[in-house]
């Protein structure tokens, strides 16, 4: 945990809690998270929040990354930490941790020349390269010093044999990332985090270097730790005690990656994943928010039709303003109601035909800088269901948001949608809405609506849609009109 305060743009550390969890400890083969593990985390989770009692929850965030992105069981985890802890929990994809990883260093030590950035974890490694501030590569590989400890190092043992496979295994899975790394090319390779960190120690001890890491001080530490058999039995200056059983694992890693890149020299940087959310959180205080960098690009790269795009994003927030009390919504939701609005044809560049499924496809599988898994979830889930029938056994469990909230927001955006089908500047009139619990009522001129043949069968046919999720839609202007034909057409 890291407590900070922005001074004049800069951010400035205040206080630091480390506490060893290890949550990738307690994950086994069929990804299901131990619940000695979940205790440990939920014990550290009780502590950190007595520290942050005072403050605001916008001033919090808190980023969960690799054992609860892969664990089967993650949401049990979630559901327990917050009848504990009062901060929303974030998980984030392996590629979003590169990036924080990667804004960490850029923002911690200015370079003028491309570099990559690497951070050994405890499940995964990251591995970024950019340039000034901008990522260009983003990889996270499922390899790490905790989970390569239990699979090559089990009980601490020690041997070439064991050197040998961690070193391939973690080469087979670099490969892949290999030629489009190697293609993008560097200048500098910076280290971050505690094993590379604990590296440089043990090397600089001995005296073999000065300060950065080459291939052949790795080497060396390598043959060194093979005089040993046991982790346990390791006495070497700069290793503390809590390492011992990570530090073959994690040479293991940081050898591979030295041999597939063709890394000559790598230097450590005492900045990584907290400092680069400390960062974007203070973006985000100042409206600098890199999520609607992320739209842009979406719209771009799909050519969305923007106009259309606009038009519904305006219905859906000008709806929003007038229920946000009743339903009891906030700033962050209007937000992500807007980029749905923003992508919700995404999906036609693959085929009008079940658009709302090829665009969630897209939005659930794509790379979106700025977005948590649950907010990347949450949009694919409102552009899954933004017309035709929502299944509501399909919505994805949520620790971030509760399901009536889902439900409220989806409605906002079907209704925008629909409003909106003629694709036209000048159709829709002042609209007047009022909201309950799983009810909304919508205000429509009723000489407006009279002509609008299509759009009020539609209407009544949201209706029934609706009620099969138990929310009720109430649009007096189409009672009226159903009631005037049942008077005509009755003999």
């Amino acid at each position: 945990m890291v407590i900070a305060r922005v001074v004049k743009g800069d951010i400035q550390l205040l206080h630091r809690e480390k506490q060893k969890v290890q949550l990738a400890e307690g994950l086994n083969d069929e990804l299901v998270l131990s619940e000695e593990a979940i205790e440990r985390g939920l014990q550290v989770l009780r502590q950190f929040a007595d520290t942050l009692q005072p403050f605001a929850p916008q001033s919090v965030r808190v980023i969960a990354t690799y054992t609860l992105r892969r664990a089967k069981n993650s949401a049990t985890f979630l559901r327990r930490a917050k009848t504990l802890f009062p901060f929303p929990i974030e998980v984030i994809s392996g590629q979003e941790e590169a990036r924080f990883i990667y804004q960490g260093v850029a923002h911690f030590e200015h370079f003028s020349g491309r570099r990559l950035v690497i951070d050994i974890g405890g499940g995964s490694t990251e591995f970024a390269i950019g340039e000034a501030a901008q990522p260009l590569r983003l990889s996270s590989r499922n390899m790490g010093c905790v989970s390569y400890g239990k699979s090559h190092f089990s009980q601490g043992k020690i041997s070439s044999r064991r050197f040998y496979r961690a070193i391939i295994q973690a080469e087979q899975e670099l490969e892949p990332i290999v030629s489009s790394f190697r293609s993008t090319g560097w200048q500098q390779v910076v280290g971050t985090s505690g094993t590379i960190k604990t590296i440089r120690d043990i090397i600089t001890s001995f005296g073999w270097s000065n300060g950065s890491i080459e291939l052949p001080h790795l080497l060396k530490l390598r043959d060194y730790l093979l005089q040993y058999e046991q982790c346990q039995q390791l006495d070497i200056p700069g290793l503390s005690e809590d390492r011992k059983l990570l530090l073959c694992s994690g040479l293991s890693i940081l050898i591979a990656a030295f041999q597939m890149l063709h890394i000559e020299q790598l230097i450590y940087i005492d900045a990584a994943l907290r400092e680069g959310v400390l960062y974007e959180m203070s973006d985000r205080m100042q409206h600098l928010d890199i999520r609607e960098q992320t739209m842009q690009s979406l719209v771009t790269r799909y050519d969305i039709d923007q106009a259309q795009a606009q038009r519904v994003r305006t219905t859906a927030l000008t709806l929003f303003e007038q229920v946000k009390a009743s339903w009891q919504l906030d700033d962050e939701d209007a937000l992500l109601l807007g980029f749905a609005a923003t992508v919700f044809e995404i999906g036609l560049h693959i085929n009008s035909s079940g658009v709302q499924k090829h665009s969630a496809y897209i939005l659930q599988n794509a790379n979106l800088p700025g977005f948590n898994q649950e907010q990347q979830n949450l949009l694919a889930c409102l552009v899954r269901f933004h017309r035709r029938k929502i299944r509501a056994d399909e919505i994805p469990y949520f620790s971030l948001y509760e399901i009536p909230v889902v439900i409220n927001l989806l409605v906002l955006l079907r209704m925008a949608v629909l409003l909106n089908q003629k694709r036209r500047d000048d159709f829709i009139p002042p609209l007047v809405a009022q909201a309950g619990v799983q009810q909304l009522h919508l205000q429509l001129a009723p000489e407006w609506l009279a002509q609008q043949t299509v759009l009020s069968a539609d209407l009544q046919q949201e209706q029934k849609l609706l009620k099969k999720i138990a929310f009720k839609l109430e649009i007096p202007a189409l009672q009226d009109l159903m009631s005037l034909g049942e008077t005509v057409h009755t003999p």
